[in-house]
C-alpha cells in the first residue's frame, strides 16, 4: 500500500517534489532501507544523511526527503526548509488521517517490552503498527509515526526523555488515546537528581492525551500518588492503575517451561493466559498491556491468547545456550529497577548463577551508592560469581565478599577472557549493563564461541 504521494507529501511538508513519486515506508539507514522506501537525509553531530542520498537510491529509494538537492542524486526529490522539521510534518500529517486507537508508551525501564507485548496483543485484534525497535527519542518517534499505514488499526508509540520537555513534546505528535508508564525508577538521575521529577517528566505524556483518553499508572510505585495528581492536572478525567494492586491487577504469575502462566484481574475481567518469557517483571507489563487494551474496547482474551508467542529481545532477557552454557542477554539497559528485576528472575536459574555486569550510566551523584546496593539483591538471589566492568561497578565489587569475586576491568572487552575461563557448561549467565557500558560484547564473545564450535 501507498503510504505516501509526492503530492501528500508536499502538503504535508511544504516541500517542493522534483518528479512524482509514491513510496511504501520511511528510512533514515540506508543499511536498513527497504526497495520503495522514502530516505530522510537528517543532519546529526557526526553525520549528514546527504551524503547518504546517491547510496539510498542505489538501494532503490523510490524518493529522498532533502534540505538541498545532493550531487549526483538521481532520484525523485522532496526538498524541504529542515529534514527533521520535514519529518515531524509528515508525522502530524499521518496522525491526523489516521482512523486508529493510539498507544502511546513511556516509563524508566520496561517500555520497549510493553510495546512488543501490545504489539502482538493488538495485532490479534486488527492490523497494528509499532515503533521500531526503540525508536522514542526525536527522530524516533516521528519516523515511527510518518509510517503508520492509512489502514491501520492500532499504532503502539514508545516515547522516551532524558530531559524535561522532550516527552511533552513528542506526545504532542502521537495523541494517543492511551498513555501508559510502565514504572518509575532511578534512571537518568544525573540529568533530573530525584525520583520526584523523574515522575514529573515522565507524566508529560498526559498533556498529550486526546479528549476523553485515559492514563495508566502503576498502582506499586512509590510515585502512582504524584503521577496521578500530574494526569489531574493535564485534565485527564480517565485515570486507571495497573500492578500488583488496583484496577487492572496481577493475581499469580507462575513460571511454566520457557515462558509463565499469568493470572490477572483486567478491569474486572479474569484472564489466564500463557506468556512466552518469565519474570514477574514481564507479567506486571503485560497486565499493564491489557489494561490498555481493554481501555480501547478490544477483546481482552483474543489479546492475551496472543502472548505465548511473546519471547524476550535481544539485550532485554533473550536467551540462548553457549558450549552448554545458558545466557541471560540483558546488555541493552540497565538502572536499578531493571537491575533488580533481572536479579530476581536470575535467582530461579539452574547450576552455578554466574553475573557479568555493567555500569548504569547517568545515574548522578549518588552512582556509586546505587551500585554498591546492587550486593544486596546479589545476596538475596543467591548469585556464585560476579564479573564487573565500569567505573561504577567498582563500587559494587568493593561491596561483594571475596567468594563471590570473580573478576573486575575497567571496561567490557578486558573482561572477556576472565569470563570465559571460569565458566563451565551448566552454569547460567547474566550479562546486564547501560547500552554505553558495551556489554553486548561479552554477549558477542560467548555467542563467537558457539558459533567455532570451541570449548567455553
Amino acid at each position: 500500500m501507498t503510504l505516501w504521494t509526492h503530492l501528500e507529501a508536499e502538503a504535508a511538508t511544504l516541500g517542493k517534489a522534483s518528479h512524482a513519486f509514491s513510496v511504501s515506508g520511511l528510512s533514515i539507514d540506508t543499511r536498513t532501507l527497504k526497495e520503495g522506501d522514502l530516505f530522510v537525509a537528517l543532519k546529526g553531530d557526526n553525520r549528514d544523511g546527504h551524503d547518504f542520498v546517491r547510496a539510498a537510491f542505489k538501494a532503490k529509494a523510490a524518493a529522498a526527503l532533502v534540505a538541498h538537492a545532493p550531487e549526483g542524486a538521481t532520484g525523485p526529490l522532496l526538498t524541504v526548509g529542515h529534514t527533521q522539521r520535514g519529518l515531524e510534518d509528515l508525522a502530524r500529517a499521518a496522525r491526523a488521517r489516521s482512523n486508529a486507537k493510539i498507544l502511546a508508551v513511556t516509563g524508566s525501564a520496561g517500555k520497549t517490552t510493553t510495546k512488543e507485548i501490545l504489539r502482538l496483543a493488538c495485532n490479534a485484534l486488527g492490523r497494528t503498527h509499532a515503533s521500531a525497535a526503540s525508536y522514542n527519542n526525536h527522530w524516533g518517534v516521528p519516523l515511527s509515526l510518518a509510517s503508520l499505514p492509512r489502514d491501520a488499526e492500532y499504532g503502539i508509540f514508545e516515547v522516551g526523555m532524558n530531559h524535561f520537555g522532550e516527552l511533552r513534546n513528542l506526545v504532542s505528535f502521537v495523541r494517543p488515546h492511551v498513555a501508559l508508564i510502565t514504572t518509575i525508577a532511578p534512571a537518568h538521575l544525573e540529568f533530573f537528581g530525584n525520583c520526584e521529577s523523574i515522575a514529573d517528566a515522565k507524566s508529560e505524556i498526559f498533556e498529550g492525551l486526546l479528549p476523553g483518553g485515559a492514563a495508566l499508572i502503576p498502582s506499586d510505585s512509590a510515585y502512582a500518588e504524584r503521577l496521578k495528581a500530574r494526569a489531574r492536572q493535564a485534565q485527564v478525567s480517565r485515570i486507571v492503575s495497573f500492578g500488583g494492586s488496583g484496577d487492572a491487577r496481577l493475581i499469580s504469575a507462575t513460571p511454566d517451561g520457557e515462558g509463565m502462566r499469568v493470572k490477572a484481574d483486567i478491569l474486572g475481567r479474569a484472564v489466564d493466559c500463557y506468556v512466552g518469557a518469565p519474570g514477574v517483571h514481564i507479567a506486571q507489563n503485560v497486565v499493564g498491556a491489557l489494561a490498555a487494551v481493554a481501555l480501547l474496547d478490544g477483546d481482552v482474551l483474543n489479546a492475551a491468547a496472543a502472548l505465548k508467542n511473546f519471547v524476550a529481545l535481544k539485550g532485554r532477557g533473550s536467551r540462548f545456550e553457549a558450549a552448554g552454557i545458558q545466557v541471560i542477554d540483558e546488555s541493552y539497559n540497565a538502572n536499578p529497577a531493571s537491575m533488580a528485576a533481572a536479579l530476581a528472575l536470575f535467582g530461579n536459574a539452574k547450576g552455578r548463577k554466574i553475573a557479568v555486569l555493567g555500569d548504569m550510566l547517568e545515574m548522578g551523584e549518588g552512582g556509586a551508592a546505587h551500585h554498591a546496593a546492587l550486593a544486596g539483591p546479589i545476596d538475596t538471589n543467591k548469585v556464585d560469581m560476579v564479573f564487573a566492568s565500569g567505573a561504577l561497578m567498582k563500587a559494587l565489587w568493593d561491596a561483594l565478599p571475596a567468594a563471590r569475586r570473580g573478576a573486575y576491568a575497567e571496561n567490557s572487552a578486558m573482561l572477556i577472557p576472565q569470563v570465559l575461563a571460569a565458566l563451565k557448561p551448566g552454569d547460567t549467565v547474566l550479562v546486564k549493563g547501560s547500552n554505553g557500558a558495551k556489554m553486548s560484547v561479552i554477549v558477542d564473545a560467548l555467542k563467537a564461541k558457539e558459533k567455532k564450535g570451541a570449548p567455553v
